[in-house]
């Protein structure tokens, strides 16, 4: 009787065992399948994300694009040639394991530094263009990076372009101490000059912009656009409460908050970037500024 109970028990056992696998090995799913939303914690075919220009199906959060991402979605097919590609940035303050961090990031991200620059066209505008990519050191702004920047807009403003800069930084890179700083002043300074060129700048924060980098050229356009619920300030909302001892208003430093305080121009779903781009592109060309001189507009 002992033995036949200990029989039924040990197949008991084995079947709960199989059955837990066959579970298991049911429920796996190929990595990838499926991205999940930082907004709403929900699950959602990647490639029903990707179509959807990587904005949540469920909630409409926008995800973060490569500058790869960005640029394929916003540059015109095959019109993108990239500007000082070759820069990279150099070890001149023996910051600990700076060096290290930097070859591991080129290697993960295919990137030499925190910003992409080049001329495309943009619905058919000849346009200089950059992209910061968070991926990057959060997007920090180097001396790399301030470098790129205004080397883009010194060619724009030679070339008597258009530049459109899209930004997600964490602000000053504190590897490089005050060389990161001076690249606030070295970027504003360039396009200063592009302003006084008579040429249109548009600025577009996306999520994050934060510190010096929206203390500088990111507040600098002639036109500011934001992607929707992007946080966009200088020091986080912790570090002003805790400096102003107040509670900051719900919402302070979304996109959204500084549309109803003036701060930007629009704020535009990422499907119709592109477009929005191009009318503005368009509206502030030269032959359209001529044309409405010569209708008297």
């Amino acid at each position: 009787m002992i033995s036949l109970f200990k029989e039924r028990r040990q197949k008991l056992t084995l079947f709960k065992s199989s059955r837990q696998k066959n579970i298991q090995h049911r429920i796996s799913v190929p990595e990838g399948l499926y991205t999940r939303c930082p907004g709403c914690k929900q699950d959602f075919i990647s490639e029903q994300v990707a179509a959807n220009y990587y904005v949540c199906p469920g909630c409409g959060y926008h995800m973060r694009l490569t500058a790869q991402g960005r640029i394929k979605l916003i540059a015109d097919k095959g019109s993108m040639r990239e500007l000082n590609a070759g820069l990279i940035t150099r070890e001149n303050l023996d910051f600990p394991g700076y060096s290290e961090k930097l070859a591991s990031l080129e290697a993960q991200t295919g990137l030499k530094e925190a910003v992409v620059t080049g001329v495309c066209s943009i619905d058919g505008i000849s346009t200089v263009i950059g992209v910061m990519d968070s991926r990057f050191l959060m997007g920090s702004m180097g001396s790399v990076v301030g470098e790129k920047i205004t080397r883009a807009v010194e060619y724009a403003t030679k070339r008597r372009l258009p530049i459109v800069i899209f930004t997600a930084s964490g602000g000053a890179r504190m590897q490089e101490g005050i060389i990161s700083l001076m690249q606030m002043a070295k970027t504003s300074n360039a396009l200063a000059r592009h302003s006084q060129a008579g040429l249109l700048y548009i600025s577009v924060m996306t999520h994050p912009t934060t510190g010096g980098v929206t203390a500088s050229f990111a507040s600098l356009g002639d036109i500011i656009l934001a992607e929707p619920g992007a946080l966009i300030g200088f020091a986080g909302p912790r570090v002003i409460e805790q400096t102003i001892r107040q509670k900051l208003p719900e919402g302070f430093q979304r996109a959204e908050f500084l549309l109803e305080h003036g701060f930007l121009d629009m704020i535009v779903e990422r499907q119709n970037l592109k477009s929005t781009l191009g009318s503005l592109l368009r509206l502030h060309s030269p032959s359209a500024i001529l044309n409405r001189k010569k209708g008297g507009g």
